[in-house]
């Protein structure tokens, strides 16, 4: 697999994108066999720094008469376009454009040696159907008719265009396996014919053109706008645009795991054939397989890759949990060990999708709570609940060991002996500790807490609440 940087198109240029594109495949774990910032046998990698060997396959085309000069301004071409609906440069049409195939060779020669710009397009012959094998949608028959003069090579910037720079790389890289989006389908027979054209048909890659990601609702391609609207982000890095200040959110950012990403942008127009859902890297490369790629678009699920999210947070173990979730704690004022951290994340993880979700749900085992549920307290704090607390607070008080074991034991024996309502005085307990009605098992939380905190805690909640 090869990373290699299409940067032809001198109009298009972004600063920082291919630091990003970089940054992103790492983050995501995908590894390249050669390319940018790797190497390999056939670098450069990056298309403009290989101007000099496509100028060489322009040139060939010219001289086999496979292409030819062009010296449209922009103006002319728009003018022609109001003139002509559907106005396309082919064989049709550019007997009226201003180009080599009808003006005299000393006139082009001229506009050339006085440094008037110019493109080279290549020729194509009408009356033609192509014939396009697709690994994913088999056998595809287009007509060449369809196909316009395409532009291979611009004077403007002395840079070739994706078309020609695409075919030329494929060929001396030894590409095998060409996967793009169908939006690229419609220039399939250019390629088809360029490489006719070098007479490389021997060592065409193999094309598959894979569906479009689909709103999540309604109709049409996947968009930055709907992941705006709908609180999902699209791009895999936070990206800041260097031109509009825009910032758009990223997955990294947003909390999701790039196994869980990966795992979950596969299965998006292909599976395995399974109802497994939940596959590593290797059990994906394993498994995958072209043929088996839907050729319909899919849909965009975002609450899907949330599932996946939540699925790999419970796979994690802890301590790889607690690492990511330790600057947080950190970050809100407590002062904790990992290894009281750890314990915090192995109660709570199965109960969140991100760990950026875990603070608010467990912020009560570092921080006693100031206030007490107004709904939880209505509804969980009975009228006897401040004595039977202050008598809890008494049976806790008498233990040498506070164990999660020991404390149950205990407590259960206490409620059973007084004939109170174990729910009654569960209930009460985790407003007192908690300040709500939330958290995993109480006796795991005062365990956590400690004998002095959890006292404590009672206590102020029979003070306050009365």
């Amino acid at each position: 697999m090869v990373l290699r940087i299409e940067d032809t198109d001198s109009t298009r240029f972004v600063p920082g994108a291919e630091e990003y594109i970089i940054e992103s495949f790492k983050w995501l774990g995908i590894k390249f066999d050669e390319g940018v910032s790797i190497g390999g046998k056939y670098g450069p990698y990056r298309q403009s720094e290989r101007r000099h060997i496509y100028k060489e396959y322009v040139d060939r085309l010219l001289a086999e008469g496979k292409a030819y000069y062009a010296f449209d301004t922009p103006e002319q071409l728009d003018a022609k376009r109001k003139e002509v609906a559907n106005f396309q440069y082919d064989a049709h049409t550019r007997g009226q454009m201003r180009n080599s195939l009808v003006m005299p060779a000393e006139e082009v020669e001229e506009l050339i040696r006085d440094g008037h710009q110019y493109v080279v397009r290549f020729k194509v012959e009408p009356g033609r159907t192509v014939l396009v094998n697709d690994m994913i949608r088999g056998e595809v028959h287009m007509k060449s008719d369809i196909v316009d003069d395409k532009v291979l090579y611009k004077s403007a910037d002395e840079l070739p265009t994706y078309h020609l720079a695409n075919i030329v790389d494929d060929h001396l890289m030894e590409i095998t396996h060409v996967i793009r989006g169908e939006e690229w389908l419609p220039s399939a027979p250019l390629h088809v014919l360029l490489y006719e054209a070098f007479g490389w048909t021997d060592t065409m890659p193999k094309f598959a053109h894979l569906p479009l990601l689909l709103k999540p609702e309604g109709k049409g391609k996947l968009s930055k706008r709907d992941g705006d609207r709908l609180g999902f982000p699209v791009f895999p890095l936070e990206w800041h645009d260097p031109v509009s200040g825009e910032v758009s959110s990223g997955f990294r950012e947003s909390g999701y795991f790039p196994e869980a990403l990966v795992n979950f942008l596969a299965l998006l127009g292909w599976n395995p054939g399974t109802e497994q859902e939940l596959m590593s890297m290797d059990e994906l490369i394993s498994l995958f397989d072209l043929t088996k790629c839907s050729k319909s678009g899919a849909r965009f699920d975002f609450q899907k890759g949330i599932w996946f999210n939540h699925e790999y947070m419970r796979m994690k173990s802890s301590e790889e949990i607690a690492q990511l979730f330790a600057p947080v704690v950190a970050g809100n004022g407590a002062e904790e060990p990992m290894g009281r951290i750890v314990k915090v994340v192995d109660m709570m993880k199965d109960r969140v999708s991100f760990v950026k979700e875990l603070w608010p749900l467990c912020s009560f085992f570092f921080f006693p709570p100031q206030t007490y549920d107004e709904k939880t307290v209505r509804k969980r704090w009975k009228p006897d609940s401040a004595a039977v607390m202050g008598q809890l607070a008494d049976v806790l008080a008498g233990l040498d060991d506070f164990s999660i074991e020991n404390q149950e034991k205990v407590v259960m024996k206490w409620v059973a002996d007084k004939g109170y309502k174990l729910g009654d005085v569960m209930n009460a307990f985790r407003l007192a500790l908690v300040g709500e009605g939330k958290g995993p098992g109480m006796f795991d939380i005062s365990a956590f807490l400690g004998k002095t905190e959890t006292l404590s805690r009672l206590r102020k909640a029979i003070d306050v609440l009365k």
